[in-house]
């Protein structure tokens, strides 16, 4: 159209700047955009049919969240990924897509408190039902594998807060015998960790360790094309769709993922270390210590131990108050991976839908606090957490 647009034309449809094929931007554009046209009706029906790549409407693709998808099933080894708008919105989607009325899934008791919680209030109002195992004891998994049939298996490994180790091989190769689907929330690993092992979905919060710092919520689920394909078109229709914005931000993270990952699991293992050390504190729980019950299985299983170390205090709630209060450096509040460390206290920790007996198998006691550690000078942390842990420890005068 060579006729000069009005004013009130020009600001909806401003003029093409994209740039030639050969003149390609070098940081990937954000698309924010909804919607997406073809020059013919025709093309846009080839699109519908298949017959061509190409998007529509962003709660199905966006191109900035469709290279997201490929990247994060790249880094874990997978052909395809589905993103969307936080980690409990992946583990819904997978719920949601796979489960129906009369199935059961399994999943262990130290897991990630909101899964159980979406099992018990959500899919229970549809016949979905579950059972709960400690993460090793596989005698009991495969009694109730044995015993009915199981559609899913949710896995998670390191657990949340306690940091057990699931043996992978062992618990996918109980899957494989029984049938059912295996599904492990990744996200304490990360996305380059454990890749290996024969899981048919991988779950992870993108808040975490994918973006980094802290602004974002996004989540993925990681598998086979043909899974992923289902997954996607649930989700369209269940509508947790990842903004565009959102997953360029993750994009962006993405790009120093190793760098901040391999920095914070040095700080996380010396911190770890000197823990160990200091008075009051118990139960110091990192897979990179030797002292870590499971410490062969993950050397094994993983490369990198992870950011996060959980101890006990012995003074218990109170002591825990009063260090979380006194330090300076950590921000006492939810979610790991971030740039900044911070710390849940027992007092945020405590999984209120669990019984006496499986608060017991947990292992979450009444002075359990979590570290999550970032990327500030290991020395600056290490002597907040020891100022803090002497302001616990001073007895009232």
């Amino acid at each position: 159209m060579d006729t000069p647009r009005q004013p009130r034309t020009l600001v909806t449809h401003p003029p093409d700047t994209t740039p030639a094929p050969d003149n390609r931007p070098l940081v990937a554009p954000l698309y924010q955009s909804v919607k997406f046209q073809t020059d013919t009706l025709e093309e846009t029906q080839r699109l519908f049919r298949g017959e061509r790549e190409g998007y529509f409407y962003s709660r199905g693709k966006n191109p900035t969240t469709r290279q997201l998808e490929l990247t994060v099933a790249a880094l874990q080894g997978r052909e395809d990924a589905v993103v969307v708008g936080s980690g409990i919105a992946a583990m819904s989607v997978v719920l949601l897509g796979l489960l129906q009325q009369g199935d059961h899934v399994v999943t262990f008791i130290e897991g990630y408190a909101p899964t159980r919680q979406l099992l018990k209030r959500i899919l229970g109002r549809y016949g979905v039902t579950y059972s709960l195992v400690p993460v090793g004891d596989h005698a009991a998994l495969e009694a109730v594998l044995a015993a009915r049939p199981v559609r899913m298996v949710l896995i998670e490994s390191p657990t949340n807060p306690i940091l057990r180790i699931a043996d992978l091989a062992e618990v996918t190769r109980l899957c494989r015998q029984y049938g059912a689907l295996s599904v492990l929330d990744n996200t304490f690993a990360g996305l380059h960790q454990h890749g290996q092992f024969p899981v048919d979905l991988y779950v992870h919060s993108l808040t975490k360790y994918a973006n980094g710092h802290g602004d974002v919520l996004a989540g993925a689920v990681i598998g086979a094309k043909a899974l992923i394909d289902e997954l996607h078109k649930d989700a369209g229709l269940i509508g947790p769709t990842l903004d565009a914005h959102a997953a360029w931000l993750v994009q962006r993270g993405l790009k120093t993922y190793f760098v901040r990952y391999e920095a914070q699991c040095r700080a996380a293992a010396l911190i770890a270390t000197w823990l160990e050390l200091q008075p009051g504190v118990t139960k110091v729980r990192y897979p990179g210590l030797p002292s870590h019950p499971q410490y062969q299985l993950a050397r094994a299983q993983a490369q990198d131990m992870g950011t996060v170390v959980t101890f006990d205090l012995d003074g218990g709630h109170a002591e825990a108050a009063k260090f979380c209060d006194a330090l300076e450096l950590f921000g006492v509040t939810a979610s790991l991976g971030s740039t900044d460390s911070l710390v849940m206290p027992p007092q945020f920790l405590r999984p209120y839908d669990l019984t006496a007996e499986q608060m017991a198998v947990a292992e979450i006691g009444p002075g359990t606090v979590r570290l999550s550690i970032g990327l500030e000078d290991p020395a600056d942390l290490q002597a907040d957490l020891h100022q803090a842990l002497e302001a616990a420890l001073k007895k009232a005068e």
